[in-house]
């Protein structure tokens, strides 16, 4: 397992959290629609925390055996069972359920553990296979040719 971040945060650290989580899971291979659609959930999961639990919680995101995992925790009073199913589409003209909706639809696995003493929402997603992750941004091209025309000649890179 690798810790990529944990904080706490406010309403005031949404932006700056966002930003973060696109950063980091960028570095662990999340690329194009994948990595906006993660990005997105967890951003709903600290928004539903902010805006229906007190205005504050804690986040954690790491890796572990080739997934990437958010976790967000607040101290609220739970949620509601019909909205934490979140298997139905809210109507065009409900102003809440979205964001449960949203998460559960944009990440491989959630999993919300709720009660009258908080809620955690965990969120997975697979990371493309065959990438050395830790590795991935700082590897290059490079082309090597032979020249000399024989078989075993100079090489150059």
């Amino acid at each position: 397992m690798r810790t990529l971040m944990t904080e706490r945060f406010t309403l005031q650290d949404i932006t700056k959290l966002r930003h973060a989580v696109a950063e980091q899971s960028a570095s662990c291979g999340l690329h194009g629609p994948r990595l906006d659609d993660f990005v997105l959930a967890v951003h709903e999961s600290v928004v539903n925390a902010v805006e229906h639990a007190g205005g504050a919680g804690r986040f954690k995101l790491w890796t572990v055996d080739g997934v990437i995992r958010a976790e967000t925790s607040d101290r609220g009073s739970g949620i509601p069972q019909e909205y934490v199913n979140g298997g139905r589409r809210p109507s065009d003209h409900s102003y809440t359920g979205r964001g449960i909706y949203l998460i559960r639809r944009l990440c491989d696995v959630a999993d919300f553990r709720t009660g009258p003493a908080g809620t955690t929402v965990v969120l997975t997603m697979r990371l493309p296979r065959g990438l050395d992750h830790r590795t991935h941004r700082s590897m290059r091209r490079i082309r090597v040719t032979a020249s000399g025309g024989r078989l075993f000649g100079r090489f150059t890179a």
